[in-house]
């Protein structure tokens, strides 16, 4: 009895006092991280709108963040009191600093990509995310130092706390900063939006969220009175590019251009224009959408959406193993004598992009591993990496491989440039060229200081440009070219500048040029990736000798080719992996539960319309059901209308263990010249 006693007597006020301490010190930590966080952006050029008010919410988020873990663990801290008075505050101490670590890290993670990091980190393998890390950072000791700095001043925080204050000023101090900023947090309305919230919060409840959500979507909960809802007959899809072209006998090649990073604000007349000068100048020859989207807001969606019109599945796609029963572009024009291709500066692999191309049966991929000597890589950073080729290489690869390739041609071109780390040869030529741009073009409409702060992306955006430009000058002397149709669309919008807004991100041109056009047009009516496919095989079939198609199975209905702004699309968004959280229903912009009204400029306001949000809310929950039923329960396509596709063989665990190990370190064309080997 008098052990218990003196064990309980240990729940003291100077217990609870010191505990105070541990997570003030946290909280102080937290601020500290912010301010590093502000200062690296504003000394970076990235502009912060009203800095005063982003300092003021990061702060109070930071508090209250602080104050969830201090209680979080609060019960940890007193169960050891029971045993070692000592071990409670040490166990305590090192979780809040690898707490503070992760907190860095993440802040370290938006200051590259100027995102939160959240779910999507459940969507990317350790080998990507490390290629990711190590092409945006150069990995030094100076890199690491920060990791180590914070934890020594939460520390050195923590002391000056216990020896400069007093008991009751600790409490006091502390209940008028929950009172005060509780009561900040309480009446601000746009506190809770994400670029204001603390990362560590971000990632934790955006991973609980997603997980959640899962719940909405498992495979018993799964049905639809239609077995095959994407069925449709198909002449539901119209032919709305065969009035702009001339027909010729010969099946058309087709040429895809999937440009890095290309987002819509940097062509034309838009924020960041003046540095894509042949793609602006294409805009009068083509047949051009102005507010295009870009179903993912990361790479991984491009290629399926854009090529096959597909759902996304959990991740991804390219995620899913086995891949369901589907077809593509790549499938429907190779049974129609067409000869596919697919260019790349990087390795394949990447995304799991080569699974989906090998499963639509495509003839030809050409990526890093398939260059050859005459072609010069991207120099590896300090850390010795490398994505691979850059795009005029990439370019002058497809050029080279096209003499004997027999027609009609689909050729599928990945640039890969305009992205982490912006650098390619002849870096210092194109740095030059955009000090000439800023000195010859006075009244651009950014700021010197961003450019100055992005300098490399501009002339990254100039590189590829031009790269784009010296492509289609050689295509152009070929005889081909009179019966081929250019498709030109970025796969995302570029991440490291500053998105003005939530939509941004998707907002990425789409151009349709051919000299079989009769006549230029410009489409303020919104469409998506996913409709470049059922639009192109329409086009296609209508007009050329292919085989018919009696069904369908995409994703959406077709280009819009309607001038004026509207939008007849419901478009689902995958920001980053394993998060449908975007949504554009008729002129509205669901995001991160916020509604948002579009204009026919493309910029959005923030609106308050509860019956829109529910409308919009419902619609969304609908929308992610469908996608997990057709790719969880492979309905996309019914085996009796896909001919075009053969089944992909699936490994078991045991024999993909197998694999793995045999394989490890063996590029593509090792591993087939090596069958014989691990057959034995």
């Amino acid at each position: 009895m008098e052990k218990i006693e003196k064990k309980a007597n240990k729940f003291s006020f100077k217990t609870g006092f010191r505990y105070i301490y541990l997570t003030l010190s946290l909280i102080f930590t937290f601020w500290l991280i912010t301010l590093f966080e502000i200062y690296s952006k504003t000394a970076s050029g990235i502009q912060i709108q009203d800095l005063t008010t982003t300092v003021l919410f990061k702060i109070l988020n930071d508090f209250w963040t602080g104050l969830l873990i201090g209680l979080l663990f609060l019960p940890l801290y007193l169960a050891f009191v029971f045993i070692k008075k000592a071990i409670n505050e040490i166990l305590i101490k090192v979780l809040f600093c690898l707490i503070i670590i992760a907190q860095f890290a993440l802040v370290k993670y938006n200051l590259t990509t100027l995102i939160n990091l959240g779910a999507d980190i459940l969507g990317y393998s350790m080998d990507d995310m490390y290629t990711t890390v190590t092409a945006s950072e150069s990995l030094s000791y100076l890199y690491f130092l920060p990791f180590i700095l914070f934890p020594m001043i939460y520390l050195v925080i923590n002391g000056i706390l216990i020896k400069f204050t007093t008991e009751k000023g600790i409490y006091i101090t502390t209940a008028l900063l929950i009172l005060f900023l509780g009561g900040l947090k309480l009446f601000i309305p746009d506190i809770s939006a994400s670029n204001y919230q603390n990362k560590m919060y971000f990632f934790t409840s955006d991973i609980i969220r997603v997980q959640n959500e899962k719940s909405l979507t498992n495979t018993e909960n799964l049905f639809y009175k239609k077995e095959y809802p994407l069925v449709q007959p198909f002449n539901s899809t119209p032919d709305v590019l065969g009035p702009f072209f001339e027909i010729h006998e010969e099946k058309p090649n087709i040429v895809m251009i999937i440009v890095e990073g290309l987002g819509s604000e940097f062509i034309g007349k838009n924020d960041y224009h003046g540095f894509t000068p042949f793609l602006d100048s294409m805009i009068t020859k083509s047949l051009y959408w102005e507010n295009f989207i870009s179903t993912a807001g990361r790479t991984f969606g491009v290629v399926p959406s854009l090529l096959g019109s597909l759902p996304y599945g959990e991740k991804g796609f390219l995620e899913l193993n086995p891949l369901p029963s589907h077809t593509s572009l790549i499938s429907i024009l190779k049974t129609n004598q067409y000869t596919t291709s697919y260019y790349s500066g990087d390795d394949s692999s990447f995304d799991r992009k080569i699974n989906f191309l090998e499963y639509n049966g495509i003839d030809n991929v050409i990526d890093v591993n398939k260059f050859g000597p005459g072609y010069v890589k991207t120099k590896e950073n300090s850390g010795g990496f490398s994505w691979g080729y850059p795009d005029a290489e990439i370019f002058k690869k497809t050029l080279s491989n096209l003499n004997g390739k027999e027609e009609p041609r689909l050729d599928i071109i990945m640039t890969l440039t305009n992205h982490e780390p912006f650098d390619f040869p002849s870096k210092n030529l194109y740095l030059k060229k955009v000090d000439s741009i800023v000195n010859a073009n006075p009244n651009l409409s950014i700021n010197r200081g961003e450019i100055k702060a992005f300098k490399d992306i501009f002339a990254c955006l100039l590189y590829t440009d031009n790269s784009i430009k010296n492509f289609m000058q050689s295509y152009a002397k070929r005889p081909e070219y009179k019966n081929t149709i250019f498709i030109i669309t970025g796969d995302h919008r570029l991440i490291p500048i500053n998105q003005k807004d939530k939509l941004c991100r998707f907002h990425v041109p789409l151009y349709i040029y051919s000299p079989m056009l009769k006549k230029a047009q410009s489409f303020k009516s919104i469409s998506s990736h996913w409709d470049v496919a059922p639009s192109l095989i329409s086009f296609l079939i209508n007009n050329y000798k292919l085989n018919k198609m009696e069904k369908t199975t995409w994703m959406s209905q077709g280009l819009d080719t309607v001038q004026q702004f509207r939008n007849i699309h419901q478009i689902p968004l995958m920001r980053n992996k394993g998060s449908i959280n975007d949504y554009i229903y008729k002129d509205y912009l669901y995001s991160d539960g916020e509604l948002f009204k579009i204009n026919a400029d493309f910029d959005i306001k923030k609106i308050n319309d509860e019956t829109v949000l529910k409308t919009i809310s419902d619609s969304l929950r609908e929308a992610k059901k469908l996608n997990a039923y057709l790719t969880k329960k492979n309905k996309i396509i019914p085996k009796s209308l896909n001919i075009y596709t053969q089944p992909a063989f699936q490994f078991s665990e045991q024999e993909m263990a197998t694999i793995k190990k045999l394989t490890k370190g063996l590029t593509f064309d090792d591993i087939l010249f090596s069958c014989p080997r691990f057959c034995l």
